[in-house]
């Protein structure tokens, strides 16, 4: 692995799109979400927000982990 493939893969993490993908809504819907409860623009999140946000950062975790795992052996580590 080099330098920028291992960058690369560092700085992927996922999106606010990546979360609206999965709870099949749009952006603005979860931008509004996340506007403070005072905000007129505020709506309450989309069922499910938590299953989904959960399953995100576990698949990160996982990218992160195996990352971790390539660099190991690529330095020669155990």
């Amino acid at each position: 692995m080099n330098f920028k493939k291992a960058t690369d893969e560092l700085l992927e993490h996922p999106t606010l799109e990546d979360l609206a993908k999965l709870l099949g809504v749009s952006l603005q819907s979860i931008r509004q979400a996340r506007a403070e409860k005072e905000s007129t623009a505020y709506r309450a999140p989309p069922p499910g927000w938590e299953h989904a946000t959960r399953r995100l950062a576990e698949s990160s975790a996982a990218h992160y982990q195996r990352l971790a795992k390539k660099l190991r052996r690529g330095a020669g580590e155990p």
